[in-house]
């Protein structure tokens, strides 16, 4: 399987699709900072920032994929603080493959963006 975050959003069956469980669990392992919520329905992470100006930095790149990728994300946004969380809409309100790729494409920002010296991860 090609990594997640070299994928492209898929809009045939497979990318409208729910998961099952047992792929959910799988495709999990990829993005294994992110939390599935108890019902299987929802994918989320927090990110932590320096201030605000690097917290909308972060904002505005998550809103730059989710534009190319035609797959938008919930975003809660604070002074420091941005809660992402990708569910698919179109099927639902479940899980599907979509969810994984921007997942994987967000954790990527992480790598070439330059958010703030004192990004960091919840502990929650």
């Amino acid at each position: 399987m090609q990594p997640l975050n070299q994928q492209q959003c898929r809009y045939d069956d497979e990318g409208k699709n729910p998961l099952s469980l047992d792929k959910i669990k799988e495709l999990k392992a990829h993005v294994s900072s992110w939390s599935i919520n108890d019902e299987g329905t929802k994918i989320e992470r927090e990110f932590l920032f320096k201030n605000y100006y690097h917290t909308m930095n972060f904002v505005n790149a998550i809103a730059w994929i989710a534009n190319k990728e035609a797959h938008h994300p919930d975003l809660e946004v604070n002074y420091g603080r941005c809660l992402v969380t990708f569910t698919t809409h179109d099927s639902g309100n479940r899980l599907t493959i979509n969810d994984f790729i921007c997942a994987a494409k967000v954790d990527d920002l992480l790598n070439v963006g330059n958010f703030g010296p004192k990004l960091e991860e919840s502990q929650s």
